[in-house]
Order: C-alpha cells, then sequence, then structure tokens
C-alpha cells in the first residue's frame, strides 16, 4: 500500500485528493499548520515550519508521496491584511514549510515524490496569453511573488540533489466546496437564494474579469498523475478555456431560469486589490505526457455548483 502525506488536507483540493487517493487504496496521513490526521503513528501535531519536526515526522512515515497544497491566499474581496504581515505569513508557509519537506525528503526519505500547488498568479499580468510552461514569472502580488519563491525551491531540489519535486500551476478551480467570499460561490449562493425568494439582488465588483476556469476534483486528478511520472516536471494544469464573469453570471441564472440583468449590480469598490488580467492556461505539456484531460467543462461546473447549493435547500 501506497502512503502520502497531503500538508493543507483540509481545504478545498486536500478534500478532493484525500478523497482520490483513499479511492486508490493509499494510505493517507492529512497535515494542516499544526495538526496530523488520524494515523496509525499515533503522530497528532507537527509544527510544519519547524525542520526538525517535519524531519522525524517523515522518517517515522516514510511516505511515498507527499502533496504540498497549504499555501497563504486572499481574494480580492478578503479583507486585507498589512502587506508586512501578509508577507511574513505567505513566505513562512507558501517558502519556508516547503523547503523543510524538500530538506527531509533529502536526508530521510529520498524515495519520497513531492507535489507543489503552485499558481497562475506566478506570471502576473501576462502581456501574452495562453501561458505554457516556458513563459516568464512575473508575479506581482505576494501571493504570486512566494508561490513563484517555491516553485523555485522545487527547481533547486530536483536539479541540485534529484528530489523528485513535481510542479502545478492551477489556474482558478472551483467547486461545492470553495469558500463564500470567492466571486463563484458568491455568485452560486447569491441565484440561489433568490430563486428561493430570499434575497433581491447580487452585488458584483467587475462583470468583465475573464477567468480560466476549471474543477477542483479533476485538477487533483492532475496532481496525482503528475507523481506518476518517473521524472519530475513543470506542468499548467488548466481548463483550456476562457470565460468572463458575466459568462458565469449568466450561465448560473439560466439555469435557475432567472434573468440575471434583473437582479445583478456592479460596484466597483468591492474589488480591494488589482484584478489580473489574461491569465490563461495551455494545459498541452500535461495532456501530451500523462494523458490527463478536464473531465469537467464550463457548463458542467455550473451545474454542479447550483445543483449542490439547492440540496441546501432540500431540492436540485
Amino acid at each position: 500500500m501506497k502512503k502520502a502525506v497531503i500538508v493543507g488536507h483540509t481545504g478545498q483540493d486536500g478534500t478532493y485528493l484525500s478523497a482520490l487517493l483513499r479511492e486508490k487504496k493509499y494510505e493517507v496521513t492529512g497535515v494542516s499548520r499544526k495538526q496530523v490526521s488520524e494515523n496509525k503513528y499515533e503522530i497528532k501535531s507537527i509544527d510544519i515550519l519547524q525542520e526538525l519536526a517535519v524531519e522525524n515526522f517523515l522518517k517515522k512515515i516514510q511516505p511515498d508521496e507527499i502533496y504540498f497544497l497549504a499555501a497563504v491566499h486572499q481574494s480580492s474581496e478578503d479583507a486585507q491584511l498589512a502587506t508586512g504581515d501578509l508577507f511574513r505569513k505567505s513566505l513562512d508557509l507558501n517558502l519556508l514549510a516547503l523547503i523543510n519537506f524538500l530538506e527531509g525528503i533529502r536526508k530521510y526519505s529520498p524515495h519520497c515524490k513531492l507535489f507543489y500547488a503552485g499558481s497562475s498568479h506566478v506570471f502576473g499580468n501576462p502581456e501574452k496569453s495562453p501561458q505554457d510552461e516556458s513563459s516568464p514569472f512575473r508575479p506581482d502580488c505576494i501571493y504570486g511573488i512566494t508561490k513563484t519563491a517555491g516553485i523555485n525551491a522545487c527547481h533547486f531540489y530536483r536539479e541540485r540533489y534529484a528530489v523528485f519535486a513535481g510542479v502545478g500551476i492551477f489556474y482558478n478551480h472551483e467547486s461545492p466546496l470553495r469558500s463564500s467570499n470567492y466571486v463563484s460561490s458568491k455568485i452560486v449562493q447569491a441565484a440561489v437564494a433568490i430563486k428561493k425568494g430570499l434575497t433581491s439582488e447580487l452585488i458584483l465588483g467587475n462583470l468583465e474579469s475573464k477567468i480560466d476556469w476549471g474543477y477542483a476534483p479533476d485538477y487533483m486528478y492532475a496532481a496525482y498523475s503528475i507523481l506518476q511520472l518517473s521524472s519530475a516536471d513543470d506542468f499548467i494544469i488548466s481548463s483550456g478555456a476562457l470565460h468572463s464573469i458575466a459568462d458565469f453570471v449568466g450561465e448560473v441564472f439560466a439555469y435557475l431560469e432567472l434573468d440575471w440583468t434583473n437582479f445583478v449590480k456592479v460596484n466597483p469598490l468591492l474589488i480591494s486589490k488589482r484584478q489580473k488580467q489574461n491569465l490563461f492556461g495551455n494545459n498541452q505539456k500535461i495532456r501530451n505526457t500523462t494523458g490527463w484531460t478536464p473531465g469537467v467543462d464550463f457548463k458542467g461546473l455550473i451545474k454542479i455548483l447550483v445543483n449542490e447549493e439547492l440540496k441546501k435547500y432540500g431540492s436540485e
């Protein structure tokens, strides 16, 4: 039985990845910022910012695969942390904790493969679209800067020490587990509430932004596929299609048999940080290398999100 560790197992991605790996008969150990999920090793906690703690953890478990999904990230409508605080927290989790795991693999578990969850934010606001694995990193936000550093750390350990450190550069991926401060969830929750007569309007920051939207469980299968390869590499994980927020709104309301123009208003003051432009991923490399393809398209994603939200009201 293969053994996997998921760092950041309680979030959207970690939840779906845990389910996938258990279906494939893995022994899965989940790790959050300081806690460890139920496991046969009687390990109840670990501070992933402490190098010695991570090394002892890996020596004891000797996993075959580690999925580093943990990250500090804020949506555009979140209350924003002070810049210095956000930088420090982001560097701690997006880079320094990762280095602890890379060092642990190098010293005590060299057979172990690691997957690092990168982000399309490493490209900043790119001039050319779509992006592929050769596109230059030009991050212009704290999340992008620290994720770029994490990817570069993976490259360093891969090239210097032959550590299997695979990188997936994720574009937006949604699911019913997405928190309500993300625009996809906000739209779906409000539209269903309008359908049920519980509210009368949806206010958004803008409708023009175009987003490469995918389905989170599909992207977790992509991460799994990357660690089944014989050598580590970087891969764009994207849907391969662009849709505006207006497109998303239109599809959600149409599925509910509503005219969105009667309910949606725009208030640009809701946006607390600069919006990304031209983030659109070319996923041809991962398709060709692993055979992975997205299983859920844009309309299929809308149906899943709306149907799950309707279930909260006892209907579909």
